[in-house]
Parts: structure tokens; sequence; C-alpha cells
């Protein structure tokens, strides 16, 4: 990152000037436009009809959704919400790495699905007529030289369609009438606003009870997926899944940890994926055993699988998959083993997503095969009981699988947490399904199976007769999975 001053320290040294002053003004004007040289003035930072036609049409604000399906979505959680409900949703804001660097910067989810804005620093505020206000950042010449162009005013009503928009700067003295005239305030706590959560009107309604947690009625929208949604998650699958070829043709000649992460990364990004969902798991032999581990440090050591677990962002919608192989080209007699108890516990699970199913359902009974599976193995002592959870079972279980059998998909990677794991599937759900076995290196397992870790997973949407697995496109049977690594087909 190159070093530079900052605007404001160069026209301090040569002007001594005030920001109100022409000449201030005018080297603003100079400085801003180092960023872009061509920058059109259409640019509103971020995609639009104007700007890339070729991804979105006239009443488009994110790829397949237009104005009125945002419009159409904050009309419906306010049917959802109490009459004279007050809605505010803050969006993420951008966190710093160092004083200067910032993190990347990922929307929040209600934000975005009742916006469409992926921009950070703004507060959206729906009324009890589903009418829209924004408040937007205020112009800031200094912060768009480094940072680019952010949507103002004029883009939160033209683009966003808001009912009425103002600077954020604006908002102290228009959101406490708002509140003090509304019965109930509904709000996405995290991330909450300073910019709002010290007002006094906020505080009073926060002292009388008066302010709710959005999420568990946000969260009911977006649970089940519109045909638009499942347009962007079935591209956002798809970009996986081709990435995730690429990289395990390539992990014989580079069985390196960090050479397949960034492999994964670069072709997702090169198929048009904003950003990687989740910060990938690349995991060689025994490190397969650490469910998130992220060093990427270690090289495949001959007989060892690769585990990977990586997923990217389209458009706001996430996807999330995990495989394991073996890089050299062939499982082992006791890797295909356990590989083979995974993958008959997913073909089992995927019976079981349908309408009326429910996560706990499928959690409960992958978790009783896979139990009956390490008792044969020996790795687990005892005999199967129903009640095996009420026992010492349990804690041995655990010791090999202490995950769950997969969550929720959308926006979010672990999206609409506020969604009981009992709550029946309906169509336009999209849910993982991950099995998997972890077996460490402790000296009381046998040799043999010491250090195999395998958790292969597929994103699921439930349909009207079923289901549909969206990263079907990825090989897991045993011998496709060979024969992609031996001969890449």
């Amino acid at each position: 990152m190159a070093l530079c001053q900052k605007p404001q320290r160069i026209i301090g040294k040569f002007t001594g000037l005030v920001k109100g002053h022409l000449l201030y003004r005018n080297y603003a004007r100079i400085f801003s436009s180092w960023l872009s040289p061509g920058q059109s003035a259409l640019d509103v930072g971020q995609p639009t009809s104007k700007t890339h036609p070729e991804l979105l049409s006239n009443d488009e604000i994110m790829p397949g959704i237009t104005a009125n399906d945002f419009a159409s979505r904050r009309e419906k959680l306010m049917e959802l919400l109490p009459t004279g409900s007050l809605v505010i949703i803050n969006s993420s804001s951008v966190q710093q790495m160092t004083d200067v660097v910032p993190y990347p910067f990922h929307q929040d989810g209600d934000y975005l699905y009742y916006t469409g804005c992926q921009q950070p620093g703004g507060v959206a505020v729906i009324d009890d007529q589903a009418h829209l206000f924004m408040f937007m950042q205020d112009p800031d010449i200094e912060r768009e030289a480094w940072e680019g162009h952010l949507a103002g005013i004029p883009e939160a009503l033209n683009i966003f369609k808001a009912n009425q928009a103002y600077h954020l700067s604006q908002l102290p003295q228009v959101l406490p009438k708002m509140i003090e005239q509304t019965k109930l305030i509904y709000h996405n706590a995290k991330p909450i606003s300073s910019v709002y959560e010290n007002l006094l009107a906020f505080r009073k309604a926060l002292q009388g009870k008066r302010v709710h947690n959005l999420q568990q009625y946000s969260h009911q929208c977006r649970w089940i997926k519109s045909d638009s949604e499942i347009s962007l998650m079935r591209q956002s699958a798809s970009i996986t899944c081709q990435a995730f070829l690429q990289t395990m043709k390539v992990s014989k000649t580079s069985p390196c940890e960090h050479f397949l992460a960034a492999t994964v990364e670069y072709e997702c990004k090169i198929r048009g994926a904003q950003s990687m969902a989740y910060p990938s798991v690349v995991a060689a032999g025994a490190n397969g055993t650490i469910i998130h581990y992220s060093r990427h440090d270690q090289r495949v050591r001959g007989g060892e699988m690769v585990l990977m677990d990586a997923g990217c962002e389209h458009y706001g919608y996430a996807s999330d998959v995990t495989r394991t192989w073996p890089p050299f080209g062939s499982f082992s007699t006791s890797q295909r083993e356990v590989y083979e108890i995974v993958l008959s516990t997913m073909k089992e699970c995927l019976k079981m997503c349908h309408p009326g199913s429910t996560l706990e359902e499928i959690n409960e009974y992958s978790a009783d095969l896979l139990l009956k599976e390490l008792l044969k193995l020996g790795l687990i002592e005892g005999s199967y009981k129903k009640k095996w959870r009420e026992t010492l079972l349990a804690q041995q279980y655990l010791q090999f699988n202490p995950t769950t059998i997969g969550h929720f998909l959308g926006l979010d990677v672990h999206d609409c947490n506020m969604i009981s794991k009992k709550s029946k599937f309906q169509p336009g759900v999209v849910i993982t399904i991950e099995p998997g076995l972890y077996i460490s290196v402790k000296e009381d397992i046998p040799k043999r199976y010491r250090g195999i870790a395998v958790r292969i997973e597929d994103e699921i949407l439930i349909t009207d007769n079923g289901h549909e697995v969206l990263s079907a496109s990825l090989p897991k049977e045993v011998d496709e999975v060979e024969a992609w690594i031996q001969h890449g087909s």
C-alpha cells in the first residue's frame, strides 16, 4: 500500500487555509480526482443499471432484485410487527486493521436485505406504513479521495427509492421525533449505532422497554428465499464448486495449505465472486481435526488427505461447501473406511431434506448413524442405546464430532440464527448438510485411524417435492474423487 500524506495535510502545508476557502475547495477537488482519474459521474458507490448494464436492468438494485422487491420486503416485515412500530436498521461500519488500513467491508444482512445498499455508514428507518427513510453519510471530499464516492441523498431517493432521505448529521434532529411518535421500536441490536443509541429519545424508549430486537422478525422474512435469491445462490454455489475442482486438480503438484487456500480464493474471484464468505479451512492431515483451522502453513505429506471448507459471496449471498480428498490420488484403506461412513451418513441425511423435516431431526439422526459406526470401528466403547445422549457415550461421541449437522444459508453463512432448529422446512429454505468425523492422534486411538479427518458438506435447497443439491456438480463419491485427482475428469 502506497504511503502518502493525507489531502488535508498537503492542503494545509501549501495554503494554510480553512475548508471554506475557495483555494481549499479547488485543491480538494484536485486531490479527490487522484483515486479514479476516469471515474464517471454516474458512480454511486456500487453497481447500477447505468454503470453495469450487463449486470442490472433498469429497475434492479441487485441482480434479479428490483426496487419493488425491496419495497415488498419492507411491507412484509411491517405486517409481522405490531401496529405502530418503527424499525431502525444500522449498516455495518468499516472496521480498521490498523489506524489507516481497513478490513474488507461486509454489509449487515438486514440492512442489505431491506435497502439493497451495499455501503457503510448509513441508517435506514421504516415506519408503520413501510415507508423508507435513509440517513446517508455526509459528503466528504477528503474521504472520497481515499475511499471513493459513497451514495448520498440523491442516490437514496433515485436508486434505493427511499421515501425521504437525509444526511447522517441530520439524524439527531429527525429521528427523535419519529421515536416519540411511535409505540414500539425494533432495531438490529448488532451492530448498534452510536449515532442513535445515545439519543435521549432512544434512551427513554429503552428504559420504557419499548425497544426490541428486530432479528426474530427479520429472519422470518429472510428464511424463505425468493426465486431471485435462489438464482444468486445457485450462481454462488456454482462458482465455489468450479473453484474447488480447479484447486483439487492442482493439489497433487502443489500440496501446500497456503497454495491451495490462495487457489480457491483466486478461482472464486475470477469467476465473479466479490469476496470469500468466511476464512477458508484448508487443512492437511490431522489439521483437519481442528474444525475452523486457518493457519495454512503446512505441507501435505505423502498419504495425508486435504479437508477444505470454503465458500464465496456473490452479491451478498454466501456459499458453503466442504470436500475431503487424497491429493496424491488414492484413499488409503483406513481413509476410505472413514470417508465411506461420512458419505453414507450424508446420503441418509439427504433423504430427510424435504418440507416438514427439521434441522434438529436430521442432526439427531446423523449422530445416531455416526455413533453406531464409531462403535463398530472400536473407537468408542460401549453399546448403542436409544437414550445414549444421557450416558457417557455422549461425551465419547463429541470427541469425534463436536459439530451439528448443518445450518441455514443465505446472506450470512450461518443465516437466520433466530430461526429455531425445530422449525419445519418449507420450500425456499436453504441449508447445509455437513457430517464429519475427526479422529485425533492420541495414543489410545488405533494407529491406522490416527489423524484422519473427513467432512463432506453440500448446500441444499428445499423444494416442493424434496430438495435440490446446489453443489451437486462437485464430486464426492470415492471413485469420482480419485478420478478427478488422477486424471482431471
